[in-house]
């Protein structure tokens, strides 16, 4: 657990190696419920290296001073991530067409 949003990581260490390695985080929204986008690689111990890079979007809830994960969503890979890029273009450009009021709700 974290008291400050910015000290958040997921790097993680077990006998000695770190078995996850952040490579660099993108906070994307703050407060109470605070979202965070992690770019990592995790160690391959059949390859005594690290794999590709990975992503995952963390949700915290601040539940007494401290920040605690509430949900996380583990994106697979490059493909994978390019695909959501390219749907959230494609439905933002949509509403943005129509007029749709794209401002940003706050937690």
């Amino acid at each position: 657990m974290f008291e400050d949003i910015e000290d958040v990581t997921i790097n993680y260490e077990e006998d000695g190696v770190q078995v996850v390695q952040e490579l660099d985080r993108e906070i994307i929204s703050r407060g109470t419920w605070a979202t965070v986008l992690f770019r990592y690689r995790q160690w391959e111990r059949s390859r005594e290296g690290y794999g590709p890079d990975r992503y995952t979007l963390r949700r915290y809830r601040r539940i007494g001073g401290q920040y605690r994960q509430q949900a996380k969503f583990n994106i697979s890979g490059v493909e994978q991530a390019k695909r959501i890029v390219e749907v959230l273009s494609r439905w933002i450009a949509e509403a943005e067409e129509q007029g749709m009021d794209m401002e940003e709700e706050e937690d």
